[in-house]
């Protein structure tokens, strides 16, 4: 069973007393040619004090591509991953930072150790966070993944929204896997409503068909069939 809960392209794993959040891809907006948003840094940073406020996590895991340019941090997104840290520390939150494949620069920029992955200790499982472009190494154990990288939404009523995907263990590996959505407004999602499962970027991702999509709603979550059971409704 999942124990969970939703909110604003996050969610707050209530055993391990963790929010994980992925892919803030920090500096898009202003690496972008096309109209974005303007106060990125602002933006990502009240969104994220209200997910604080809402949960009161003993931690905050970043998911992997807290940066968007793979070459470089500007100052600003220097100063943007330093409010953010600073927020969860003044929320009694430990902030933890997970490498993606768009952080190759992020040690110089993130105050603190950059890890490839993060173990959480829930009450009867542990639960390791990565970004989810790599497989984990054979010697790693888990008994749940929660990563990102794949930005996944699903088309309800003519409108692309944002959602997680929760796999159960499938072909012989019990370990289940929860796919976030991108934490950021500005960076694309891929509509993986028709997506087989080779055309997932994660490896983790084993069988497209099993997974369960949560569409993000307010203070609630809403939880549909199977994508191999959903693509019939759409």
């Amino acid at each position: 069973m999942l124990q969970a809960a939703f909110r604003d392209r996050a969610v707050y794993l209530r055993d391990a007393d963790a929010l994980v959040l992925a892919d803030l891809h920090v500096g898009r907006a202003e690496a972008s040619d096309v109209d974005a948003p303007l106060g990125e840094a602002d933006e990502l940073a009240d969104r994220l004090g209200a997910l604080l406020d809402r949960f009161s996590p003993s931690t905050a895991v970043f998911a992997g591509d807290l940066l968007h340019e793979f070459d470089r941090a500007s100052a600003r997104a220097e100063r943007a991953l330093g409010s953010l840290a600073e927020a969860c520390r003044d929320a009694g939150a430990t902030p933890v930072a997970v490498r993606g494949n768009h952080d190759t620069v992020l040690d110089s920029a993130w105050d603190g150790r950059v890890h490839d992955a993060h173990a959480l200790a829930g009450q009867d499982r542990r639960i390791v966070v990565r970004h989810g472009h790599e497989s984990p190494p054979p010697s790693e154990r888990a008994d749940l993944y929660v990563v990102g990288h794949d930005h996944p939404t699903i088309p309800i009523e003519g409108q692309r929204r944002p959602c997680a995907l929760y796999q159960p263990g499938v072909d012989g590996d019990g370990t289940p896997v929860l796919v976030l959505p991108a934490f950021s407004r500005v960076a694309a999602g891929v509509d993986v409503s028709g997506m087989r499962t080779d055309e997932f970027l994660s490896p983790l991702v084993r069988d497209a068909d099993a997974l369960r999509p949560i569409v993000f709603d307010g203070d609630d979550s809403l939880s549909f069939p199977p994508l191999g059971e959903f693509r019939a409704m759409l």
